[in-house]
């Protein structure tokens, strides 16, 4: 087979940058990333596009996606992507973010991750064209000898020119001296793989020019930096995450995940299109301009983007009845056929009341505040009372407004809603 049979038919330059960009936050340097693609479809050679993820949990919601979404972008356009999987830098823990040292993880919860990682993604990316590497593969190799090597590139004053480095220094709080291995390892990565491109969030900007720096260090040409938004929770203001119960994770039923979108605001509404969708910005806009003028209600747009997000993750079937099942429960005041129901323990919801001889809890009360926390429809006991008095929540389809609810023998299911969502709570004794 010639050489020329091997090259690849690539979109013109322009029509490329015009997807590549869309919901970018940062891109450094465009210029660059414009004469690497024009190179690219000169030689019919793919880049080479990577994203690191490290396996600290099982599980990824639809915050983690808006990578991966990108990564399928480059992917769609015909390029190289691998998705490399942080097992050794998972070892020393992600300084991002953190004003104190990260717990490691064991190789085998590392291990366990990473297993459940590779099999999500590619409910986004192609199985098929998706290399999937794992970075123990060369930092297990590098031995202390070229760790001494890799660190003799950079001093500690570059180091704590990292915010979090700098802002615990300025604290006095503790700086583990393994934590300023880890963009040596991230950038390390960038050379093993010879990456064209790397994409990462926008807290990741030391480690990627960490990446550039060390493949100059190495004579590779210096990789372009493509960084993505940290996209909102469901409360539109903190970062989506499942410790702050703001997160949609993509292994939820479609009924939740739809009603979870359908309760977002209209203004965040317009960055899910564009960060965990693959809408051109361009119809977006139109979309956008059609709710201005009033021939698009907000609400069916919101509706088209819960369908089209919940069709990524789940059959057509299921989401024609997330669909429906959203309309009888909030255009037409039906009880859903699905409701996702959570267990409580009573002490936890600050239980009070009667207990028979055999230890049995009769007859009591419980707090609609605590309620609402341990089922994550408030964010704290204020915002919970804030809630209960402007008569936002109904409990058995009552509006409830006072600070306690009885209950009867336990266990007890008591259907809760606020707003657009709706949960059972299963008050366990």
């Amino acid at each position: 087979m010639s050489d020329a049979s091997l090259k690849q038919d690539f979109l013109p330059v322009d029509e490329q940058l015009d997807l590549l960009q869309k919901g970018a936050a940062e891109i450094i340097r465009v210029s660059d990333l414009r004469e690497r693609l024009t190179r690219s479809r000169a030689s019919g050679t793919p880049l080479r596009v990577k994203a690191g993820f490290d396996p600290t949990a099982p599980d990824l919601h639809l915050g983690h996606t808006v990578l991966m979404r990108k990564l399928r972008q480059f992917q769609l356009l015909g390029h190289q992507v691998i998705f490399l999987v942080g097992d050794f830098t998972t070892l020393i823990g992600d300084p991002t973010g953190r004003s104190v040292t990260r717990k490691p993880l064991t190789r085998e919860q590392i291990n366990e991750n990473a297993a459940s990682y590779t099999d999500q993604v590619f409910r986004i990316l192609d199985r098929d064209k998706t290399e999937v590497r794992f970075n123990s593969e060369w930092l297990d190799q590098l031995g202390f000898e070229g760790i001494i090597r890799l660190a003799a590139k950079f001093t500690v004053s570059q180091m704590l020119e990292r915010d979090e480095f700098h802002k615990r220094f300025q604290e006095e709080k503790p700086i583990s001296l393994h934590e300023f291995l880890y963009p040596l390892a991230q950038g390390y990565d960038s050379v093993a793989l010879k990456a064209d491109v790397e994409l990462g969030g926008t807290d990741q900007k030391f480690n990627l020019l960490i990446g550039r720096e060390l493949q100059r260090h190495y004579d590779q040409p210096s990789q372009i930096v493509l960084m993505t938004p940290i996209i909102e929770g469901l409360d539109g203001v903190q970062k989506m995450s499942k410790s702050l119960n703001n997160a949609i994770g993509i292994h939820e039923p479609a009924a939740e995940m739809y009603g979870k979108i359908m309760s977002i605001s209209d203004t965040l509404m317009w960055r899910f299109w564009t960060l965990l969708t693959d809408l051109r910005q361009s119809e977006i806009e139109a979309m956008q301009a059609e709710v201005a003028t009033g021939t698009l209600h907000p609400m069916e747009a919101k509706k088209r983007l819960a369908r089209t997000i919940v069709a990524g993750y789940h059959s057509a079937e299921a989401v024609r009845e997330a669909d429906e099942g959203w309309a009888r429960q909030f255009q037409r005041d039906e009880q859903p056929e699905y409701v996702e129901e959570i267990g409580v323990m009573a002490e936890d919801v600050g239980w009070t009341g009667t207990i028979a001889a055999d230890g049995r809890r009769e007859s009591g009360q419980i707090r609609v505040d605590k309620l609402l926390v341990q089922l994550g429809m408030a964010d704290s006991g204020t915002d919970a009372n804030r809630k209960i008095k402007q008569g936002a929540v109904r409990i058995g389809g009552e509006v409830h407004s006072t600070p306690h609810i009885p209950v009867g023998p336990l266990p007890e299911t008591l259907v809760i809603r606020v707003g657009k969502r709706i949960r059972a709570s299963l008050i366990q004794p």
